[in-house]
């Protein structure tokens, strides 16, 4: 593995934090208060060729690679962590299409959704099924040509905004193996969504439960055989967890730079704060911290790239890692502005409210020692 970027990867970060400069970082504060969510943003951005990054291109994606993901998602944080998000989420579900859909789907879904002419919601959890995802409850019953879906998703992102859902329900016995995935369009009669949730953060991406009851679809809406819904899901969310760790380095870099930028201006007793050496070293723990994220994350990058047997241990330590270090990273950034960093006016602590979701979804960082622990006693077993 090579640790420096090649110079396709030195233009896409370049691409992406142009993007992230001009479209992102001037509207992060008002869209986050005024909970907007932009979607002329995000189809701009699929113009760039972001909202199918690992879409084959034939289908109009981007076929980058993984680790091509996470030098955008990084860079995209640094204009507006919630918005990058979204597009890893949108990204995790046309990845899946590409991946196992059949032609037909392939041809109907992907090129408006590399495009972000159409956006996509991933729907796995459930109210009574979080970190035991494999616990949901949904039910997709067939009935001669289709199937009848019932049931409830939770903290959705992009819900009621999306024009796909990618959900997963029950088509068999309990447990993962009888899990089914579909793919449910936006005015499919029966769905609807509940209230958008008032949140800590990410409040420029609208959080809803998605609501299915008697939603009638074709056998064609379901991605794969019955029975890989949940295989396909723990896939998706390989990406998923490194490209939220990317995110959460792209934040807290935003945040180191911000809180570099005011120590450089702030005087106390008698010269610049970053004179003083106790903060000097703090900003050095914080850079040091955030280069070992940064390198984690490619590792699991280039791994899953490679389809290696060790890629969701590692997605899982990368995840776990990257969303703890960009967490802390920026809460002490805030700290280094003292009263100031309180204010709305900086942007540091919408970054930090933004940031700690990270730690929880896409598996919480919890499950995420689990699944490490279970790899680390299989091997020695």
């Amino acid at each position: 593995m090579s640790f420096e970027l090649s110079d396709d990867q030195c233009a896409i970060r370049d691409m992406a934090l142009s993007f992230a400069r001009d479209e992102l970082a001037p509207h992060a504060i008002a869209w986050d208060q005024t909970k907007h969510f932009p979607i002329d943003t995000l189809r701009a951005a699929g113009e760039l060729g972001m909202g199918g990054i690992y879409v084959a291109e034939e289908h109009g994606g981007s076929a980058l690679t993984r680790r091509d993901a996470v030098v955008i998602f990084e860079a995209l944080s640094q204009g507006c962590p919630t918005i990058a998000s979204y597009i890893s989420i949108h990204n995790m579900v046309a990845g899946m299409i590409d991946a196992f859909g059949a032609p037909e789907q392939k041809a109907h879904w992907l090129p408006r959704l590399s495009r972000m002419e159409w956006l996509a919601s991933y729907c796995l959890t459930e109210a009574n099924a979080g970190s035991d995802a494999a616990a949901l409850r949904t039910r997709a019953v067939r009935d001669g040509d289709g199937y009848v879906l019932n049931g409830a998703k939770q903290f959705i992102s992009g819900a009621g905004s999306s024009d796909l859902y990618l959900v997963m329900a029950r088509t068999g016995e309990d447990g993962p193996g009888g899990i089914s995935a579909f793919l449910i369009p936006k005015d499919a009669p029966g769905l609807s969504f509940g209230a958008n949730e008032h949140k800590m953060g990410w409040n420029a991406q609208p959080t809803r439960a998605v609501i299915l009851e008697d939603v009638r679809v074709p056998v064609s809406a379901r991605l794969g055989e019955e029975g890989m819904g949940f295989k396909f899901a723990m896939k998706g969310l390989d990406g998923g967890r490194i490209n939220i760790a990317a995110c959460s380095i792209g934040g807290a870099q935003a945040a180191l730079d911000a809180a570099l930028k005011y120590m450089g201006e702030r005087k106390a007793f008698g010269q610049t704060i970053d004179r003083f050496q106790a903060l000097q070293f703090r900003i050095a723990d914080m850079a040091t911290e955030l280069e070992a994220a940064r390198t984690f994350v490619h590792r699991a990058a280039t791994a899953l790239d490679a389809k290696s047997p060790d890629a969701t241990r590692l997605c899982a330590m990368a995840k776990r890692f990257g969303t703890d270090t960009g967490f802390e990273v920026a809460n002490n950034a805030l700290q280094l502005f003292g009263g100031y960093g309180y204010l709305s006016d900086y942007g540091v602590e919408k970054i930090v409210r933004d940031l700690r979701v990270h730690q929880i979804l896409e598996g919480t960082n919890e499950i995420m020692r689990l699944i490490v622990a279970r790899s680390e006693i299989a091997r020695m077993a």
